[in-house]
């Protein structure tokens, strides 16, 4: 080959060739576009049965569709299903899926998919923390408890393209639902041919914009266009990296050199920098969530000593801990339903308008009261917590309160995040947990159902009363709004009274975003899929 034809057959491959009134002009070639995200920690798993924490659902939105989608601006549209029918007793939904929906693989996505997904996620032999997530769906709870084969469930295929499911009763924010990570379809195929390792790189089809490419643990997670995506033509990223960083300070200097478009969280030790340096990027949000610590209800003494457990609730200074301690502008928390829930009035005890020096002067009676302290017991508590750097700054300071005030003698136990989700959802933990909650649909049901005797692992603390049971069952089957909020607040108001958690503040959103990036909007659910993102040029 001549070096001149090289030389052309590079500027060709470079360039793209349009006709214009002077004949053909040569244009450069669009550069590929990609995408950096920080990512928090390394996740779980990508199966959308088995996965329950933030960082794995920012890696699925990405390579799944539900039937319905976040749009990146806090609205649900269409998904994999582009339109769907609701039964006049709103106990029937028939979902009419995209004819032109497809696996990354290029096979039909089709409405056996779904029914063998939603069978899946509910069989107790996939051992799902979010099995209960689609109880609402006939017969659902009673196959997850092993009272009904998976078959019973309420779902079918009418056709290859319209999936019906039938409800135990009206849910009126069951559609808000189906965006989330649990409600997503597998390829039966697929996992039929793999088994457990159908989510590996090679392995893995998905339905979304983007197809997994590359997963390198303690690295970065690689995801590119999927050229069978019925929207691919508007999605302007090709490419998306998400880099698992637990060290936030770490992550942070990889944004401001330039490494991360997106960092995922912030350091609370350089906030007040970040306010006065880079005011413009720092995106600061209400995020629908609730950070709290979980008592372990399967062990003494926190199973049957309630006066023990309201003490160390009360001890905590939230306005020290979100003034003081995370600077990030969250709002302390005495109730475990956060604000501005559709529907529903935040309900507050009667300490919440106490003064912090009569919080504290309650717990040291009631630890007396417990039998603890000075000429009693001595009280000795571990906290387990998540290897991240804000998370130990916030044990270190109830560890402080809980020492200063009440005599305890505090231990801190960190975990890598895998692990510690396993501690904890286990119930494995000595004493206390860290925990979270963000919401996945806006409903207090999505908050409160977490309470539940009957719930399994998701429970945080292993709380079980039969009358918040009652009322959450009643509360599932009221189709009255009014008569159900009413339900859904004496609930809470039963499990604030029993110190099911100790709530400490409701969420806000906080990242780092590149002025070079497009279409990014802070919302309450703090959803962003890359698909709705593009890069400045």
């Amino acid at each position: 080959m001549s070096s001149l034809w090289k030389k052309m057959r590079g500027l060709v491959a470079a360039t793209a060739l349009v006709v214009s009134g002077m004949g053909l002009v040569a244009l450069p070639a669009q550069a590929e576009k990609v995408l950096h995200r920080g990512n928090g920690a390394e996740p779980e798993t990508l199966d959308p049965a088995k996965s329950s924490g933030v960082p794995e659902s920012w890696l699925q939105y990405d390579l799944f569709d539900g039937l319905l989608v976040p749009d990146g601006k806090g609205n649900f549209i269409p998904g994999a299903a582009e339109k769907w029918d609701v039964s006049a007793d709103g106990r029937v939904y028939t979902f009419h899926l995209r004819r032109n929906g497809k696996w990354s693989d290029g096979t039909p996505v089709t409405a056996q998919d779904w029914v063998y997904s939603w069978r899946r996620l509910v069989d107790p032999k996939t051992m799902a923390d979010y099995a209960y997530f689609l109880w609402q769906v006939k017969n659902a709870q009673d196959i997850t408890l092993g009272r009904k084969a998976p078959e019973t469930m309420g779902v079918r295929a009418v056709d290859d393209y319209t999936f019906e499911v039938t409800l135990g009763a009206p849910t009126p924010y069951f559609l808000s639902m189906l965006h989330h990570h649990s409600t997503y379809a597998v390829s039966k195929a697929n996992v039929e041919k793999f088994g457990a390792e159908f989510v590996k790189p090679g392995n893995l089809v998905t339905n979304g914009a983007y197809m997994l490419v590359e997963s390198v643990p303690q690295s970065h997670i690689k995801m590119v266009k999927n050229p069978h995506h019925y929207d691919v033509a508007n999605t302007k990223i090709d490419t998306v990296f998400f880099y698992p960083t637990e060290n936030q300070e770490a992550e942070l200097k990889r944004y401001r050199a330039g490494e991360l478009h997106i960092a995922y969280e912030v350091p609370v030790a350089q906030m007040q920098w970040l306010r006065e340096n880079l005011k413009s990027e720092l995106h600061l949000a209400p995020y629908f969530g609730t950070y709290f610590y979980a008592p372990n209800m399967t062990k003494e003494p926190w199973k049957s000593n309630k006066d023990l457990r309201l003490a160390l609730n009360l001890a905590i200074d939230r306005d020290i801990i979100v003034e003081k301690v995370n600077q990030r502008g969250e709002i302390p928390a005495y109730s475990f339903v956060p604000p501005d829930t559709t529907n529903y009035t935040q309900q507050l005890p009667d300490y919440a308008k106490w003064t912090q020096a009569q919080r504290d002067a309650k717990a040291k009676e009631l630890v007396a009261k417990a039998g603890y302290g000075p000429g009693g017991k001595p009280l000795e508590i571990e906290v387990l917590y998540n290897t991240q750097e804000n998370h130990r700054k916030v044990a270190i300071a109830i560890a402080a309160m809980w020492q200063q005030k009440l005599g305890a003698k505090v231990t801190l136990n960190n975990q890598e995040w895998k692990v510690f989700l396993n501690t904890r959802d286990e119930k494995k933990f000595k004493d206390i947990t860290r925990h979270g909650w963000i919401g996945d649909y806006n409903d207090a049901n999505n908050f409160l159902e977490l309470l539940r005797g009957d719930i399994g692992k998701q429970n945080p603390s292993a709380f079980s009363d039969p009358q918040f049971d009652l009322l959450m069952a009643e509360a599932n089957t009221t189709a009255d709004t009014a008569k159900r909020a009413a339900l859904l607040q004496q609930a809470e108001r039963l499990m604030i009274e029993e110190v099911a958690v100790f709530p400490i503040h409701f969420y806000s959103s906080k990242h780092m975003v590149s002025p070079k990036l497009i279409g990014w909007t802070d919302n309450l659910q703090d959803l962003h899929p890359s698909r709705f993102l593009d890069l400045k040029p």
